[in-house]
């Protein structure tokens, strides 16, 4: 059986279970109901070993992006970015075999040589880390940052 998004292996889908609503929590539905898909920019980021390019990645809030993980590298490696996670609104994740539609993600894995589009709003403005979770590769420098403006 071929797998839906083969370059990309989601490892792990998280909803949001929080009782209550912060002040400090963007409102993530309204931000991707308000996104005009029409004026979507596109960044790009490479990963290799062990890199991320550009560092920072830089994004605006309230904008409506592509965000395309290339994976120029001759091994897996992992967008990681926890709290980045938590303040974008995302609208799918694909590839050339398929694509992903979910409310929110843990983790990306890009296989060598491949490539995925994440289609995402970021709704709050800060500095978030990043990094790969493959074993070693955050150690031997494979970390950066996303900047959302």
């Amino acid at each position: 059986m071929r797998p839906l998004i083969s370059s990309a292996v989601v490892l792990s889908l998280a909803l949001f279970t929080s009782s209550g609503t912060s002040a400090e929590a963007p409102d993530l539905a309204k931000a991707l109901a308000g996104a005009d898909w029409s004026k979507v920019e596109t960044v790009t980021v490479t990963m290799t070993e062990y890199a991320f390019s550009p560092s920072p990645v830089v994004l605006k809030e309230g904008v409506p992006t592509k965000l395309v993980l290339k994976n120029g590298g001759k091994e897996a490696h992992y967008f990681v970015a926890e709290q980045f996670f938590k303040v974008i609104a995302t609208r799918k994740i694909q590839d050339s075999n398929g694509e992903i539609k979910a409310p929110s993600f843990t983790a990306v894995e890009v296989y060598p040589g491949k490539t995925v589009e994440w289609f995402l709003v970021p709704a709050q403005k800060g500095v978030f880390d990043l990094l790969c979770t493959v074993k070693g590769h955050a150690e031997h420098g494979m970390k950066g940052k996303i900047e959302v403006r």
